[in-house]
């Protein structure tokens, strides 16, 4: 499978983030944006998790028989679940106790199975790992941006830093969270439609000028 660092780096942060554009990974971004912070932690998390699965599966994916290629995925994704645990638990607890039942969630992170699937398993661990790098990156910026949207609304703070007085509750409940979960993709539907509009564009022009010096 052919492929390029630039394009993965694009899918992986703009066309096919995977929370704004392929809606995957949805509890904890429903859950755990409350905060901007909740949503770094999150996302180092699972990019941690990304990079070294999608590693391991691609060093082993002509080991691996097709039949049993999934309870394989899950239990080297479960390994390194297992070890992000352990550390948190014993380097950072009051971390470990606020991202909670996510943590161990994270082995069943429809992101991290997508990737080693339709990625991991067919290409090699330079690509792999920065496609699980790309992904992270897409993910932890998402999560955070609606954790700080969020967090300023519902609380007047960000980062933890109080800016104001003036809050609105319904940006810390569940519903805001289906609100701005919503209102995020579909801000980005409208301004990815714009580029693409834009890249459509400048290419149509460059075919005209072409067309144009051939015809000098």
């Amino acid at each position: 499978m052919k492929t390029s660092f630039k394009k993965i780096a694009t899918d992986g942060v703009i066309t096919n983030n995977p929370t704004l554009k392929l809606v995957l990974g949805t509890c904890p971004t429903l859950a755990l944006t409350t905060l901007a912070m909740n949503g770094i932690y999150m996302g180092l998390a699972v990019t941690f998790v990304l990079i070294c699965s999608n590693v391991i599966i691609s060093l082993l994916r002509k080991l691996i028989p097709n039949q049993v290629r999934i309870p394989a995925f899950v239990l080297i994704i479960a390994t390194f679940v297992t070890i992000v645990r352990l550390v948190l638990d014993k380097l950072l607890p009051d971390l470990y106790e606020a991202l909670g039942l996510y943590l161990p969630l994270i082995v069943v992170n429809c992101i991290i199975l997508a990737r080693a699937e339709s990625f991991a398993s067919k290409n090699g661990v330079i690509y792999s790992a920065c496609d699980g790098l790309f992904m992270g990156i897409g993910f932890t910026l998402a999560l955070t941006l609606m954790g700080a949207f969020r967090e300023l609304l519902g609380s007047g703070a960000i980062f933890g830093t109080k800016l104001w007085d003036f809050s609105i509750g319904f940006f810390a409940s569940s519903a805001g969270a289906f609100f701005t979960y919503g209102l995020f993709i579909a801000l980005f539907a409208f301004f990815s439609s714009l580029i693409s509009k834009h890249n459509k564009k400048k290419a149509n022009a460059k075919s005209v000028n072409s067309c144009i010096k051939e015809a000098e």
